[in-house]
């Protein structure tokens, strides 16, 4: 069975895939698909192992021009600054160094090469069958069975990987769309693409500044600029709206047995009882070494609210820009209240809405 997280940016899956990965069985595959180029990430046509092996490494250069200006990206997990490391934060780092490798090893760059050899080993294939052993042969290689996968974006291309999987099973998670938006606006590769998105600043011309990957000493840096300017919080929920909503006709194709949705605000206050829905859904062993009271340990409640620090302007303004795709969640427009009615708020909002 084919295991997939999908959500917004965000959203809280980041958390989920550490939870499961604390499982024997499971083995969480973080951002893989995320950074594969989005023409042929999934198309039919069967590649050589060596073309494979082209398409999973090659570097991604949004990645680099945030992390060569030295910005933290959470998701980015590969060590640059530890002592010996093949990569530093100017070089173009391959896309499976950015956060699939480094999450399941203390040494990535030699987990790199022992990828190289075995795909380079694999016969020509379509890439769905490629991806499988992938993902099989990383599990096998730390002692699991089971796999799942989970990129930030994952919502975007769920039409594609149920084309490819049509037996797959997805989870969705999702948060109140004006958190997720304010967390985006923290986070400077977010703050980067929304301004690239909708082309926020008119001084930039973007051909040029897509063009200056890594900042040179001396010249002007317009990527660094807009990375360091805060665009208004309803951009963000814009960004989040059309994202979930364009992801949501896919996920209404699938048939119930694949999808299952999961709340943010359920997995942060009550993280036993959801993972084990988890759990039944993904075929895992909710008692096995007792990694579910082990995960739940993980989760630190709900987070500090930041819409509540809004001007009542700016609150007004991203509620409306998050309307639409909250209401397709069945979430209350309200994006913070108490976790209790948080929790059940929703969940009766997703009963009425799908007929329960």
């Amino acid at each position: 069975m084919e295991r997939f997280i999908i959500g917004t940016g965000r959203c809280g899956s980041t958390l989920l895939s550490k939870m499961l990965a604390l499982s024997p069985e499971m083995v969480s595959v973080f951002e893989f698909f995320n950074g594969l180029h989005g023409s042929g990430r999934f198309s039919p046509e069967p590649v050589s192992g060596e073309d494979f092996w082209e398409i999973i490494s090659a570097p991604h250069a949004f990645v680099t021009m945030v992390t060569s200006r030295g910005y933290p990206v959470e998701e980015v997990a590969y060590p640059f600054d530890r002592s010996g490391m093949r990569y530093g934060r100017r070089d173009e780092l391959p896309w499976l160094l950015v956060a699939t490798l480094p999450r399941l090893t203390d040494d990535p760059d030699r987990l790199f090469d022992e990828t190289r050899e075995f795909a380079l080993g694999r016969p020509t294939q379509p890439r769905a069958q490629h991806y499988r052993d992938l993902f099989a042969w990383l599990a096998a290689r730390s002692g699991a069975t089971l796999w799942n996968e989970r990129s930030g974006s994952g919502i975007d291309y769920t039409a594609d990987l149920a084309s490819i999987y049509p037996d797959a099973r997805f989870l969705h998670i999702h948060r109140a769309g004006e958190e997720a938006a304010l967390s985006m606006r923290e986070h400077a590769a977010f703050r980067l693409a929304v301004s690239l998105v909708y082309d926020l600043d008119p001084d930039v011309d973007l051909v040029t500044a897509l063009a200056q990957t890594v900042p040179e000493e001396g010249r002007d840096d317009p990527i660094g600029r807009l990375i360091e300017r805060r665009p208004a919080p309803v951009h963000f929920g814009r960004f989040w709206s059309d994202q979930l909503a364009a992801g949501y006709r896919a996920v209404k194709m699938l048939r119930p047995d694949q999808y299952l949705e999961v709340g943010f605000e359920d997995l942060v206050v009550s993280p036993d009882e959801t993972l084990r829905g988890v759990a039944s859904f993904f075929d895992m062993d909710p008692d096995a070494d007792d990694w579910i009271r082990r995960a739940s340990a993980l989760s630190r409640g709900l987070p500090p609210s930041r819409v509540e620090a809004l001007s009542r302007t700016e609150r007004l303004e991203l509620s409306a820009a998050c309307r639409t795709a909250n209401q397709l969640l069945g979430r209350a427009e309200t994006s913070r209240i108490g976790g209790d009615e948080v929790r059940d708020r929703s969940m009766a909002a997703r009963s009425a809405r799908d007929g329960g």
